[in-house]
């Protein structure tokens, strides 16, 4: 019996032997208890505008969107897509379209006209194509300028942005909508020094607010953090929240940040399928199957193994070390918790539900995970 990791989810799955491993289940009741707790965690639904990069699915939106969310963001052409397939009311796309994702940015705008589109900028040039792109398809392209608060990355500082913006009130077929801060670089388990270096940087956006409103340019939309720091913003009245791995949660940031009350309810399954020494097991978990980017020992872990040490990993295999006089058998299944659910989720096609302790036969596709849907 796998252990328990969540107040109110069983972890085992009684007709187990009708899936083919390794898989991705999705327990069902869980992600709603979790939306649930983000709607209560906040003054105001309107002020939430989850990213959908962990889940990909069309069948998690409407979730959200029954719960009463109707702004969301993502950060690729597939997901903005989905979204607008959706009838999402609102969405941002959390990134600078160039080239070919520019011109398939204002494709979707074109398809869909009853969803609010918008996306980063956060140089010049970048505008000036924009512009130029925009008005010769006779659309206004929403925009929202990207700033760099210390994950350098993508961005611009608030300090340099107050005259990039005064140039983009200027150019033809965009209008500006807003801000977008993503602090990502702030992922500290201690939550008070998580708001500490929120507040460092923060007093350079409201001065930056300040300045643009002495100009006449005056509510503007501020879209601020991911999950890390939601419990930070979610506090700032005026700001909309942004986090993702809510919906799913996982093994990592259940460690981290402890003051969420979020239940993983995303696991993968595994087989024994070897044993290739009287202390060591095969699992076929490889790193095909399970976010890869972390230190081996940091990419999942088991429920119904926690003593297990790793020690190797290959595209269709997980090699570990147990007790000499272990009772595992090929056949016999392992329960995982992802370290990192989001780019685990984009491994698989499909996850399958589970709903009291037994697999529904739904399953939902994680149509996003493609580069392209349609357009």
């Amino acid at each position: 019996m796998p252990y328990a990791m969540s107040k109110t989810i069983e972890y085992n799955i009684k007709n187990i032997n009708t899936l083919d491993t390794p898989a991705l289940v999705i327990y069902q009741s869980g992600v709603k208890r979790n939306i649930e707790k983000l709607v209560a965690s906040i003054d105001d639904v309107t002020r939430l505008r989850p990213h959908i990069k962990t889940h990909k699915t069309k069948e998690v939106t409407k979730l959200l969107q029954q719960a009463g969310i109707q702004k969301f963001k993502c950060a690729t052409i597939a997901e903005t897509e989905l979204l607008a397939s959706c009838q999402a009311q609102d969405v941002l796309l959390a990134y600078q379209p160039v080239a070919k994702k520019l011109l398939r940015f204002i494709e979707i705008i074109k398809t869909f006209p009853d969803t609010k589109l918008s996306c980063l900028v956060d140089a010049l040039p970048v505008a000036e194509e924009m512009s130029k792109i925009a008005s010769e398809n006779d659309i206004t392209l929403s925009v929202y300028i990207d700033l760099n608060v210390g994950m350098n990355r993508t961005g611009i500082s608030p300090e340099n942005a107050f005259d990039l913006i005064l140039s983009l009130q200027k150019t033809p077929s965009l209008k500006i909508e807003g801000l977008h801060i993503y602090d990502g670089h702030i992922h500290d388990a201690d939550i008070e020094i998580r708001k500490q270096k929120c507040n460092e940087y923060y007093p350079k956006v409201e001065l930056l607010v300040a300045k643009l409103e002495n100009e006449g340019i005056q509510n503007l939309n501020i879209v601020a953090g991911g999950t890390p720091t939601y419990p930070i913003h979610s506090q700032r009245e005026t700001i909309e929240c942004s986090p993702g791995t809510f919906v799913y949660w996982d093994k990592g940031y259940q460690n981290l940040f402890q003051e969420q009350d979020f239940e993983p309810s995303a696991l993968v399954i595994s087989r024994v399928i070897s044993l290739p020494d009287k202390d060591k097991i095969c699992l076929d978990l490889g790193h095909k199957s399970i976010a890869a980017e972390n230190p081996l020992e940091r990419r999942v872990f088991f429920l119904n193994a926690p003593n297990a040490t790793f020690i190797g990993q290959s595209e269709e295999h997980l090699i570990l070390g147990v007790s000499e006089n272990h009772s595992y058998k090929i056949g016999d299944i392992f329960y995982g918790l992802p370290i990192h659910i989001c780019p685990t989720c984009a491994l698989y096609e499909r996850a399958y539900i589970v709903e009291h302790e037994n697999l529904t036969g739904e399953e939902w596709k994680i149509i996003a995970r493609d580069r392209k849907i349609s357009i």
